[in-house]
């Protein structure tokens, strides 16, 4: 039988080697073959600012993810997902996987970023201007962590640590051996946003005594900005700008409802859009109302402009000017009136002017008062803030508790009061600095609490507030509230040299797929290849073979 057995294959691998190998190739790979890989996870992933502003790119210019994972402590980078825990993340971490042409990074924040060490924190918001200082071609995403994603993270990263401390033989077969993770993107590449509308919106209240009133302006950008889009809630800046400016509007508007309380000024409130893009609402506003028609409160006797930002903690106050006002001018009268309300009812506050001159080579201005004070109308910001160039400014960390009620109410009811002081002229008529036009009740901090929790609930990242956004309706439902004549105006970039451009993908469902590496394939192949080579030897050589075989397995006989 084996006779018959081994002229049988001798025949058909001398006759036919092609349809042998037919037939035994797709049998030993499905005997062999690894399966197919498999969805370890899938996460929702934000992707880094991608805007152009006068002309000038700024942060990642791709979209598309197609790579396996690796963390930053591995050897080699180029072409491979690097993925980092926000604990661990440093810039010169971020510059190496750059520097080494990775396919893309993955930055894992936290849940809850407010419970992060404040160093971190800090480093961080630090971290972020400098990476959306240039353009970069990578790729750069923020997700969320969860225990998959973590679990992830800390696979890959024991497998990339592992590498540097073992000898040649030992990392192949460990990366032979070892699962890893194909991190793949969902959407398509970016492209940029046509038609794309910023939207602002101003209400009034109108003074009584006569047609040339003098005008306050009140103004607060309510658009955030971080790192990332969707994760910019901008709780301090500026959501408590924008809810102290509702809140005056309702107090106000109590003021002026009544005969005896309606004061001769007008009070106009503004809430601008595209803040954090070299305020263009506010641009567009002024250009509309100065430029473009013959009858505006901007036009006529405008008192001053005071933008409210960033106001929803510390113990300071600020007053940032470009010009320091004049003596005898209502500018002058704000400013002496926050010194006299606070020293004599909130000794606690430190209050300040701050003087800085508009640089016009810069390419953004520091304030939205500069956009006032380039059109000549005297305008200041008010802020918790010494200084611009703090990172909390535009910062993802500036999340909801970082505003304290408690030092909102106060600073809203310390710039109340001076506006009532300057309105009513109290101070000329004798009024002493402790009398209190609203009661501590008139403040309401529930109110204000509401509103920022509300502005906080969602990004308002100028590239997510279209014009039908929630975030406009209920601003625009708010102040028909409390003011007449709402408007809603919009600035789109101009087509043919646009100031401002915004791109689209900024979040993505991110796919995790537990894979083998490369050279796991390339060493299959080896073993099917030496495989199939000793079956073909066996086949070609079984007489041979039998023999040997026979000759070992039979039994002896024994000799008497």
């Amino acid at each position: 039988m084996f006779e018959e057995a081994s002229e049988v294959f001798d025949n058909m691998f001398k006759s036919s080697f092609p349809l042998t190998f037919i037939v035994f190739l797709p049998a030993v790979l499905i005997l062999v073959s690894p399966l197919p890989a498999e969805a370890a996870h899938e996460f929702t992933v934000y992707r880094m600012q991608q805007y152009d502003l006068q002309g000038q790119p700024y942060g990642t210019r791709n979209a598309i993810l197609n790579t396996e994972a690796r963390t930053v402590e591995a050897e080699v980078l180029s072409r491979r997902c690097v993925i980092m825990r926000l604990a661990d993340f440093s810039y010169d971490k971020y510059q190496k996987a750059l520097r080494q042409s990775a396919g893309a990074v993955v930055i894992i924040l936290p849940k809850n970023m407010s419970a992060m060490p404040q160093d971190i924190v800090q480093q961080f918001m630090e971290l972020e201007p400098e990476m959306l200082a240039t353009e970069t071609i990578v790729p750069v995403y923020f997700a969320m962590e969860d225990d998959e994603l973590l679990s992830i993270y800390t696979q890959t990263l024991t497998s990339s640590s592992s590498q540097g401390s073992l000898s040649a033989a030992e990392v192949l077969l460990h990366t032979a051996t070892a699962n890893g993770f194909q991190m793949v993107t969902s959407g398509a590449q970016s492209k940029a946003v046509s038609d794309w509308a910023i939207t602002s919106l101003e209400g009034r209240l109108a003074g009584v005594g006569g047609e040339d009133l003098p005008t306050i302006v009140l103004v607060a950008h309510y658009d955030s900005f971080g790192v990332a889009p969707w994760l910019s809630y901008g709780a301090d800046s500026n959501g408590s700008g924008v809810s102290m400016l509702l809140e005056l509007a309702r107090l106000f508007s109590k003021l002026y409802t009544y005969k005896r309380t309606h004061a001769g000024y007008n009070l106009l409130f503004f809430v601008s859009g595209g803040g954090k893009f070299n305020y263009q609402g506010t641009k567009r506003w002024l250009e509309d109302n100065l430029d473009h028609t013959d009858s505006s409160l901007l036009q006529d006797n405008v008192a001053f402009v005071l933008c409210l930002d960033t106001l929803g903690n510390g113990d300071s106050m600020h007053l940032h000017v470009s010009k320091p006002p004049k003596e005898g001018t209502p500018q002058y009268s704000l400013l002496k009136e926050l010194e006299l309300v606070v020293a004599s009812q909130y000794p606690e506050v430190k209050f300040s002017m701050v003087h800085k001159k508009i640089n016009l080579a810069d390419d953004m201005l520091a304030w939205e008062h500069e956009r006032f004070g380039i059109r000549r109308l005297p305008a200041f910001t008010l802020s918790h803030l010494p200084s611009h160039r703090l990172a909390q400014r535009s910062s993802i960390m500036d999340v909801r508790p970082h505003v304290d009620v408690q030092k909102l109410g106060r600073n809203t009811k310390v710039v109340a009061e001076a506006l009532a002081r300057v309105i009513y002229n109290l101070t000329e008529k004798g009024a002493p600095g402790d009398l209190q036009i609203f009661s501590e009740q008139m403040v309401q901090e529930e109110q204000l609490s509401a509103v920022v929790d509300w502005l906080t609930a969602q990004p308002r990242a100028a590239q997510l507030v279209d014009k039908d956004s929630s975030v406009v309706s209920t601003l625009e439902y708010h102040l028909g509230r409390y003011l007449k004549d709402v408007k809603k105006h919009y600035v789109k970039a101009d087509k043919r040299d646009p100031e401002f451009v915004f791109y689209d993908q900024l979040k993505q469902t991110m796919n995790a797929y537990r894979v083998k590496p490369a050279i796991f394939d390339l060493l299959l192949a080896v073993c099917i290849a030496a495989y199939l080579g000793m079956m073909y030897l066996a086949i070609q050589n079984f007489g041979v073979l039998y023999s040997v075989v026979r000759r070992i397995t039979q039994p002896k006989t024994k000799t008497h």
